[in-house]
């Protein structure tokens, strides 16, 4: 069976560098590459309309075409124009061998085992309403399990319709108290898992096996340093026969954090067949930090340990995402582990603040951009730490923008204010491209992993006259 025939679109400037590139990855990727050299210097001034209408005939049954990521439009068109389905490919050409090898990563990729909690923190002080939405809100992101926080104080009347709610609308639900009142009252309506049990409740967890003998509790030490303790309890569960799990309590920093890592090892060494489980919030909610990466390095530790259940929490700003920051880290930490590779490269929707790459046209290229444009259409580049805006009359770059469109202004005695809007709109995402390292793509969003949210492209309806 012969390789499939993989069509790449490309200006006369990359050609040579893209020959080269393609003769080395070619017999490595399967395929058979065809090159069509379109009558354009820079690839990055193709949009695909102009694709569509300048293709060369086509070599026979290609079964893929490749433009340039650049290539600005409906790359639909390209597809109807080739008669096969195409597609950008990555920026830089030198990333192809990349970007060819993600076709490739193992089709098993997103398993896991690690269950998260997803815990509504003072659900008695929230109407029924707002505890749905939430649950729903994290079963999106990927919770298995809905723990409802509650409070010191009153025992909470309307725990048990919380429950019933809750079970209605298909979740499973943990109850968070030491009140013995409301612990019952929850398992009356379908809770599986009480948290927690120590010492000092230890005598209500025989009546609650004997009542609801499928339930399930999490053993915690009476105090976060006392796992003596622990064992204790644990002895005293296996005695009563009722399921548990153990959480050794993880600490923050500069609290006995380090401390804590060191317990859930030593749990490990003395049960090392007990489900365990971790309150990731302790850090990710009490860390001055963005919880991403929190929660990747508490994901791994996890997954290597046989954690395999997580307390999670989305009560700070920082962390409004946690749960599903949580359900991508348990993916890439399980591969990771599994097949023994460096979780990199893999998962990049957990890279937030900044890009895996940074991508340059480089000054050749922006260069010649200047001198081959010759529309009114504005251009705007953000790479080695400067704005950089042309068309076919002028070239601006520096570091500020306002300087910059102040330049531009001047120059441009038709620029009217939907244009100013728009140019200024995409002004401010190239600074903050620059700003945090990222790539920046006119028109197009800036990239914030998982949290990116798609831009419609509004060049058409606001460009020049």
């Amino acid at each position: 069976m012969s390789p499939p025939r993989v069509l790449f679109i490309t200006g006369k400037l990359a050609e040579p560098s893209l020959r080269r590139t393609l003769a080395e990855l070619a017999p490595r990727g399967g395929f058979e590459p065809h090159i069509a050299v379109l009558p354009i210097t820079v690839a990055a001034l193709m949009t695909t309309n102009w694709v569509s209408r300048h293709l060369p005939p086509l070599p026979e049954q290609i079964q893929r075409v490749i433009l340039p990521g650049f290539c600005r439009g409906e790359v639909e068109e390209v597809s109807r124009a080739a008669g096969a389905p195409a597609e950008r490919g990555p920026a830089d050409l030198r990333d192809l061998p990349e970007f060819f090898g993600k076709k490739a990563r193992p089709v098993d990729y997103g398993r896991y085992d690690i269950e998260i909690l997803a815990e509504i923190n003072h659900a008695p002080r929230k109407p029924l309403e707002t505890i749905l939405r939430e649950a729903r809100r994290y079963r999106a992101s990927g919770s298995d399990l809905i723990d409802l926080g509650c409070d010191p104080g009153p025992t909470w009347d309307g725990v048990g319709a919380a429950v019933r709610a809750l079970r209605a609308d298909g979740f499973r639900v943990s109850i968070d108290s030491f009140n013995p009142d409301e612990v019952t009252a929850a398992l009356n309506e379908g809770a599986e898992l009480v948290l927690s049990v120590n010492g000092t409740n230890l005598e209500h967890a025989r009546r609650w096996h004997v009542q609801f003998p499928d339930v399930e509790v999490v053993a915690i030490p009476d105090t976060p340093d006392d796992l003596d303790s622990l064992s204790q309890t644990v002895g005293a569960l296996r005695e009563i026969g009722i399921r548990h799990r153990l959480d050794p309590i993880l600490e923050p920093i500069g609290f006995g954090f380090a401390a804590s890592l060191g317990r859930y090892i030593e749990t490990r060494r003395r049960f090392p067949d007990a489900e365990m489980m971790m309150g990731v919030g302790n850090l990710t909610e009490l860390t001055d930090s963005d919880s991403a990466g929190l929660n990747v390095v508490l994901a791994g530790f996890c997954q290597e340990l046989g954690i395999r259940s997580v307390l999670a929490t989305e009560v700070i700003n920082w962390a409004r995402s946690a749960v599903k920051e949580f359900d991508l880290a348990r993916r890439l930490v399980f591969h990771a582990v599994r097949e023994k590779v460096l979780p990199k490269r893999l998962e990049s929707n957990l890279v937030l603040l900044r890009d895996p790459k940074l991508y340059e046209q480089g000054a050749e290229v922006l260069e010649e951009l200047a001198r081959r444009v010759t529309d009114r259409n504005y251009r705007i580049f953000a790479e080695r730490g400067e704005l950089h805006v042309l068309n076919g009359s002028v070239y601006l770059r520096g570091t500020d923008p306002f300087e910059v469109f102040e330049r531009l202004a001047a120059a441009d005695s038709k620029l009217d204010v939907p244009h100013a809007f728009y140019l200024g709109y995409e002004f401010a995402k190239a600074i903050t491209a620059l700003t945090l390292g990222k790539n920046y793509t006119q028109d197009q969003a800036l990239r914030w992993g998982f949290l990116t949210i798609p831009e419609t492209p509004h060049r058409e309806q606001s460009k020049p006259t």
